[in-house]
């Protein structure tokens, strides 16, 4: 994991405008800022969507935003039992709620439904006055009520650039 964690810190903004939070990188080790993958698809597919194409990478892109996709828990839960899982992301909010207060993000996006609630609960504990959104992660049949859901969201995330 210490990979996905120097990989991910190459791309956190100086400013975090909007932070994204995920449950875990998954353990199949399709992770997010690696690029190829379907969360990355999903995502670029929904910001151009509203925001436009660009020539520019969009793992560049999406950092130039000040947009910055971390996770709840920093080792692989999803192939953990259930009640297992749950425990775990539960445990993970002190740590998180830190991260936020270091970030001090002006929006939290929660990316997947079933941790909104240790997120917001997180952010609450950290201070923050950020505005807060959640969605559904874009897998399991969930990818049209993603893109649905962000494409309704993102007018209203703050990034750097915005007019």
């Amino acid at each position: 994991m210490i990979d996905v964690e120097m990989t991910r810190a190459s791309y956190r903004p100086n400013q975090i405008t909007t932070l994204f939070v995920g449950e875990s990188a998954p353990a199949s080790g399709d992770f997010f800022y690696y690029g190829d993958n379907a969360m990355l698809r999903h995502m670029q597919r929904a910001t151009e969507a509203v925001l436009g194409q660009s020539d520019e990478d969009f793992l560049d892109r999406f950092k130039s935003y000040g947009w910055f996709l971390d996770d709840l828990v920093l080792t692989p839960v999803d192939k953990l039992p259930p009640s297992e899982r749950r425990g775990t992301c539960l445990g993970a909010a002190d740590s998180l709620s830190n991260r936020i207060a270091a970030y001090r993000p002006l929006a939290i996006v929660s990316v997947l439904v079933s941790i909104r609630s240790i997120v917001e609960a997180a952010a609450r504990a950290a201070g923050s006055d950020a505005r807060l959104f959640g969605v559904p992660f874009p897998g399991m049949g969930q990818q049209a009520r993603f893109h649905n859901e962000m494409v309704q969201i993102i007018p209203l995330l703050p990034r750097n650039g915005a007019d």
